[in-house]
């Protein structure tokens, strides 16, 4: 029955397209999008909320889908936005402002990744330095038994499902870049060892994160495994998966296997989706519990690389109609119409993490409900545009 009814949604969706609140201006949503987020965000620092300038996964999650507008359109205004974020970030030394290698936060790996079309562009060699620097940090980049990164040096002997999106296309694609092979070893042992230390077989979801030594309070004693499914933290994951093919030879011996991995997620997370919707959860496999609510940066992730991964032939062909359908779906729960013109995307969690030391943050259930909700977070803003690029929407 539950099948049934999301089937239906999506047919309905794919036909009344043509009523979708964000596309009433005639621009396609990608740009609708983007203007929306320059317009609140005179300067590029300023996005996700920020005060002052710094180097952020966030904004290197934006400032992408900025740099992939610019492609699309034609319009440098986006490119220059994006730019103006790496310019006023990085020093002629190609040191970056706020980034401390000996940190080994593997969330500021991320913003890397615009720096390569800003280079191809430039030839600025501050930016090639700037790229060689984050690459250094994955050198002595802490590590677990099997290889896998630790997600932070404040967070030891743990791996989550965030980092992998963080650090692994970044190194597929300077691996490609700069003629380093290896490095597609390395992007493969870290996606495929992160799949089976944070797999429930039961479901097929992953876990948000795990703990090899089991000493936080979140990790089980026995698996070292967080508790619960978050959402997003999986989405990070499809993405990176999606990603890093772009850059991934077509011969090497574990593509296949990360491929397979993908098409194993992918129609996991089918399963979960809310019957009324089409969306997910917060919390993934809890719809139905009290508290639990529909959850955008989540939902768009998994849209993006149903989309993704079926355009590039690594998912099957029903995929590209299901992401199409679930997109539609996407734009009439989350995307709003504000009365200035822009549009808005709505109910994003604005964080979530496991331990730390101002507020331990259990992994639990009431956990992942209770942090703040907002609008307009680029974990949402980001995967929707480039989303809507792929789709032409």
């Amino acid at each position: 029955m539950k099948k049934g009814l999301i089937l239906l949604l999506t047919i309905l969706a794919v036909l009344s397209g043509c009523t979708q609140k964000a596309t009433t201006s005639g621009e396609p949503n990608y740009v609708r999008m983007a203007n929306s987020e320059m317009k609140r965000n005179p300067e590029s620092w300023m996005v996700d909320f920020s005060k002052d300038i710094k180097w952020n996964y966030t904004h290197g999650l934006e400032m992408q889908a900025m740099i992939q507008v610019s492609e699309k359109t034609g319009d440098e205004k986006y490119y220059a936005y994006a730019e103006n974020y790496a310019d006023t970030m990085v020093n002629e030394d190609g040191t970056i402002k706020t980034y401390i290698l000996e940190r080994y936060n593997i969330d500021h790996v991320n913003p890397g990744k615009i720096l390569f079309p800003i280079y191809k562009k430039t030839q600025n060699p501050k930016y090639l330095k700037a790229l060689q620097l984050l690459r250094s940090q994955m050198e002595t980049h802490p590590r677990i038994s099997n290889g896998g990164f630790w997600h932070k040096q404040i967070y030891p002997h743990q791996v989550w499902l965030d980092g992998l999106y963080m650090a692994s296309p970044f190194l597929a694609e300077y691996g490609k870049t700069f003629d380093e092979p290896a490095l597609f070893d390395e992007v493969a042992l870290q996606l495929t060892t992160a799949y089976d230390d944070l797999i429930d077989e039961k479901t097929g979801l992953l876990y948000h994160g795990w703990d090899e030594s089991r000493e936080q309070r979140w990790a089980d004693p026995v698996t070292g495994k967080s508790p619960n499914f978050w959402s997003r933290s999986i989405g990070w994951y499809m993405m990176a998966l999606v990603d890093v093919l772009d850059f991934m030879p077509a011969d090497h011996p574990q593509r296949k296997e990360i491929i397979a991995i993908l098409n194993k997620i992918s129609t996991t997370v089918e399963k979960f989706r809310d019957p009324e919707t089409g969306m997910w959860y917060q919390v993934t496999d809890q719809g139905s519990r009290e508290g639990n609510y529909l959850e955008s940066s989540g939902s768009i992730m998994f849209i993006y690389t149903w989309v993704k991964g079926a355009q590039k032939g690594y998912l099957p062909e029903a995929f590209a109609e299901k992401g199409k359908a679930a997109y539609d779906l996407f734009v009439k729960q989350f995307i709003r119409e504000n009365t200035d013109g822009t549009i808005s995307v709505t109910d994003v969690c604005s964080v979530a993490g496991l331990g730390g030391e101002k507020k331990y943050r259990d992994g639990s259930f009431e956990y992942y409900i209770s942090e703040p909700v907002r609008d307009d977070d680029p974990k949402a803003v980001g995967p929707f545009i480039m989303a809507s690029i792929l789709l032409d929407k």
